[in-house]
């Protein structure tokens, strides 16, 4: 099947980018690998070098200008990133994603589900620029799903959540809706969740999945590499391997807009410089005190905001380093090519 630029999510965005550089072939990054990108055309598939940088600053979901001998030369500038600190000790960010227009955040109706787990998705998905939907499994398999559906549903106003037996296709095509032809999705969720299953419904592929252990609902990773997919009412699925830690970085504004009551409620302080603790006139503690505010959200919204400056401080500095000891070395070949021309 031959599928036009539109059809693999193209947009008046890159086409205004595309303008300045028309000789170059566009491309969409399908799969990151260590030594190779593999590129999507409106022909198929094709490896691509990237010569002059790492495969790992691109994300699946890019779009690339390349030149006759499949050499990325180009990257667009994106619509949307998904984007966290790297897992480890080290300070680096990681790419997850880009140009997603919908964040499918997957939990499921037992153990797995966790409200401040999906408070820390949701502010991926807001700093990220992406539409967050919140899709719960397993629905079939509680007693009572509408608990969870209204529990989730607690964390914002006019928040989407469906709870879906992703093994039920009415139920897959309910999910699909939310990502019509052209645009694309991804999926985000701890391992164990269904999100393999779900997948398998969304593309018509048949993926291996695994067992859940019993005692705590948590599973094995069955994806272990992010792609990009056709789903099969024409959108694109960015699948992604279950996430055992999701560490935010530069995400503050993701947080706010989450916690927006309590930004909001902050304004009514009687100190602009409130931290909402003893303060006279706290108006979050006095939402506390009358019951329209659980404390515990509050903890939550405090945490989430320390660990993203500490993140995105480290890899500030790290980036720092990086780059001035980038700056050394290329002045000291530069000496040396000065002195051999003596």
């Amino acid at each position: 099947m031959i599928l036009s630029l539109s059809d693999l999510g193209w947009s008046s965005h890159f086409a205004a980018q595309y303008a300045a550089d028309p000789s170059r072939s566009p491309l969409r990054i399908a799969a990151v690998h260590r030594d190779r990108l593999i590129g999507l055309s409106p022909q198929g598939e094709m490896p691509l070098l990237t010569p002059d940088q790492s495969t790992g600053a691109y994300a699946v979901g890019d779009w690339v200008l390349i030149d006759e001998k499949q050499r990325v030369h180009r990257l667009l500038d994106r619509r949307s990133v998904l984007q966290r600190r790297a897992a480890g000790t080290g300070a680096s960010a990681q790419l997850i994603a880009a140009n997603v227009d919908v964040l499918f955040i997957v939990s499921s109706c037992n153990a797995d589900f966790n409200l401040p787990r999906l408070e820390r998705y949701l502010a991926l998905a807001h700093q990220a620029g992406c539409y967050p939907v919140i899709v719960l499994t397993k629905a079939d398999t509680c007693v009572d799903a509408g608990a969870y559906v209204d529990q989730a549903q607690s964390l914002a106003q006019f928040l989407t959540v469906l709870a879906i037996n992703a093994l039920d296709q009415a139920d897959v095509e309910q999910v699909l809706s939310w990502c019509p032809k052209g645009q694309t999705s991804a999926l985000l969720g701890s391992s164990g969740v269904g999100k393999t299953t779900l997948a398998n419904g969304m593309t018509g592929q048949d993926q291996a999945t695994a067992d859940i252990r019993e005692d705590d609902a948590r599973g094995r990773h069955t994806t272990t590499a992010r792609a990009l997919r056709r789903m099969r009412n024409g959108g694109w699925l960015i699948d992604t391997p279950g996430m055992r830690a999701l560490r935010l970085l530069d995400a503050q504004d993701g947080v706010d807009e989450v916690f927006s009551d309590i930004s909001d409620l902050s304004q009514n302080c009687r100190f602009s410089d409130c931290q909402h603790d003893t303060e006279p006139g706290c108006a979050v503690q006095a939402a506390i005190s009358s019951g329209a505010l659980d404390s515990a959200r509050l903890d939550r919204w405090r945490k989430l905001r320390r660990e993203d400056r500490h993140n995105s401080a480290s890899v500030a500095q790290a980036r720092a380093r990086d780059k001035a000891f980038g700056k050394m070395v290329r002045s000291v070949m530069h000496e040396k090519k000065s002195r051999k021309g003596l």
